[in-house]
């Protein structure tokens, strides 16, 4: 509803007068420069004509909500970084907190919010899984914990002393906000020689990415993403970069013909 209210705002201002009472041709216009000119986001077409919508059905103009155009999502391939540029990634902040940070988003897969939101408890080393609680779809998930991360862990908690969350807001006891790892993350890769327009995202990008080419199988990969409908990991094979074996019959490999 906030994102509806922003974006209703911002078609208020463009033309100074109340939403509602903007005629179609215009709504059309603005709709049509969104689209050819500002090149916004998705959500940000979305949450404008659903705003829309649902002025209009406020006022009780539900023939005007049902004539707004449908918007189609256009899916581009994800952006997947190579391990040269995670390597590079990791080992560019100064603090352990903030390189700790990107290499557990990337080793574990995990959202923004559920790196955000992770305890200690969540972290179990003895049996080297991770507990990702309710996240999308209010589903919980495990993930495997990786041998390097664990140490890494290990150093980082005697080193900060976390309380209760795995990396810690300004406030204590509170978890680092989402807006704090979005800028953490910026700031370090302006200090690679990264080219490519990652965000954090990227990295539970690159990680699926990366098992798949490791031979872990899709419906595995599923799982560990936490996806509710396998299609969406299937994006993934996409950008995995396979060996391809030379054409043959399977008939040599059915017989051993060289005993």
């Amino acid at each position: 509803m906030l994102n509806y209210g922003r974006c209703l705002a911002k078609l208020a201002l463009y033309f100074k007068e109340c939403p509602t009472k903007i005629p179609d041709q215009k709504i059309n216009e603005y709709l049509l420069l969104l689209r050819d000119n500002q090149q916004p986001s998705f959500s940000y077409f979305k949450h404008t004509v659903y705003g829309l919508r649902l002025a209009y059905r406020l006022i009780g103009r539900d023939d005007k909500a049902i004539r707004l155009p449908s918007i189609k999502r256009i899916r581009s391939l994800p952006l997947v970084l190579n391990r040269k540029e995670l390597k590079q990634l990791i080992s560019t902040p100064k603090w352990k907190k903030h390189r700790i940070l990107i290499a557990l988003v990337y080793s574990a897969g995990l959202r923004i919010g559920e790196v955000s939101r992770l305890e200690q408890r969540d972290i179990d080393m003895e049996r080297m899984t991770i507990h990702i609680r309710q996240s999308k779809y209010k589903k919980d998930r495990v993930v495997p914990l990786s041998e390097y991360m664990k140490k890494g862990l290990q150093d980082y908690y005697q080193q900060v002393c976390p309380i209760k969350y795995v990396f810690n807001g300004k406030a204590t006891g509170s978890p680092l906000s989402i807006r704090a790892i979005q800028y953490l993350f910026r700031q370090t890769l302006r200090k690679t020689s990264i080219q490519k327009p990652a965000n954090v995202h990227t990295l539970r990008h690159s990680y699926a990415t990366h098992l798949l080419e490791e031979g872990v199988d899709i419906l595995t990969v599923r799982d560990m993403l936490g996806h509710e409908d396998v299609n969406t990991t299937l994006t993934y094979l996409h950008v995995a970069q396979f060996e391809r074996n030379r054409a043959h019959s399977p008939l040599d490999s059915l017989y051993d013909w060289r005993s």
